[in-house]
């Protein structure tokens, strides 16, 4: 057993309506619920959240968990260290949504010690010996927001993709919880299988998997928006100063520079340790398909993405506005 799997949750903080088995009191931020044991669910030798029980299409377990602490290192090293782009001077108070294994989250509240931080997510896996300015809370962020209006100075998401279903609720709820001149900053990627020089094979099976997966989460109303669509969303809830930056990950070590060489290699770990993880449950559930077939094509794929021939490529979005200095009349 891990040490994630042996902690003991005894207090859980439960934000906003919709939570089970209880009545959430919607005229605070949260509420406490003690002694509470939380039950996690399991399919195809994957164990899931139960908050919300499939919401989210990809499960929870250790190998996962590991899996996202790996894509933190990935987004440290597109951004050459740096956790955000957003000019951000002495915040007070910042929101990390769909915290995850609340890594980002712990490195914030260790580089502002003087800001509160909230992650919040489905699954309560964070550690329990986290900074004294950190807290982690269950939350469901498509539920409508309990947060004080005007309260953090920034609101931060990574990989939300396959979990939204109205990006346009999401940014105006975001938008009210920021103090005028504050910043929200989201980190996605596009889960497409693309190349610069036709080098990938027209049956290919990556290929394949990638529009897939477009297609499942359009069956469970979670669209993926192109990274172009992010930022004119944003501006269609009224963030300002809107800057979107889209960065390229190499599939596997094929590129000749030594630090996108490097990059592939880490994003092929990535996808071989985490190809199951994505698929699985979206494929199974959604798509009809069994799990044999399920496993041969992530065969297929696990061998594809190996392929050095093959110089493909995901996207990497980072795109970030401010909420207005002066409201709008």
């Amino acid at each position: 057993m891990s040490e994630r799997d042996n902690e003991q949750f005894i207090e859980v903080e439960i934000h906003g309506p919709g939570c089970p088995l209880l009545t959430c009191p919607s005229a605070s931020e949260t509420s406490s619920l003690n002694s509470l044991v939380l039950q996690f669910e399991y399919e195809n030798g994957r164990r899931y959240h139960s908050y919300r029980s499939g919401h989210y299409a990809f499960p929870n377990d250790e190998d996962e968990l590991d899996r996202m602490d790996l894509e933190h290192h990935i987004f440290l090293l597109l951004l050459e260290g740096e956790l955000h782009l957003a000019p951000l001077s002495d915040p007070q108070r910042i929101l990390d949504i769909g915290t995850g294994t609340g890594i980002w989250a712990i490195d914030m509240a260790d580089k502002y010690p003087g800001a509160s931080v909230i992650g919040t997510d489905l699954s309560p896996v964070q550690p329990s010996f986290v900074p004294p300015n950190l807290e982690f809370q269950v939350d469901d962020f498509e539920n409508e927001w309990t947060f004080r209006r005007e309260s953090f100075d920034l609101i931060h998401s990574r990989l939300l993709l396959a979990s939204v279903s109205d990006y346009p609720k999401f940014f105006r709820q975001a938008l009210d919880a920021l103090k005028p001149g504050a910043y929200m900053e989201m980190h996605e990627i596009d889960p497409g299988f693309e190349t610069d020089d036709n080098s990938i094979p027209s049956d290919s099976s990556a290929l394949q998997w990638s529009n897939l997966f477009f297609e499942g989460c359009e069956k469970i109303n979670h669209r993926i928006p192109s990274p172009e669509e992010y930022k004119t969303m944003m501006e269609e809830a009224g963030f300002v100063d809107v800057k979107l930056k889209v960065l390229k990950r190499p599939s596997n070590p094929w590129p000749k520079d030594k630090n996108m060489k490097r990059l592939g290699l880490y994003t092929l770990t990535n996808h071989l340790n985490g190809l199951h993880a994505f698929t699985v449950g979206l494929f199974t559930r959604v798509l009809g398909w069994s799990t044999a077939e399920v496993e041969v094509l992530i065969a297929k794929c696990r061998k594809e993405w190996k392929d050095s021939s093959i110089h493909a490529y995901q996207r990497v979005i980072f795109v970030y506005g401010k909420k207005p200095e002066i409201p709008s009349s």
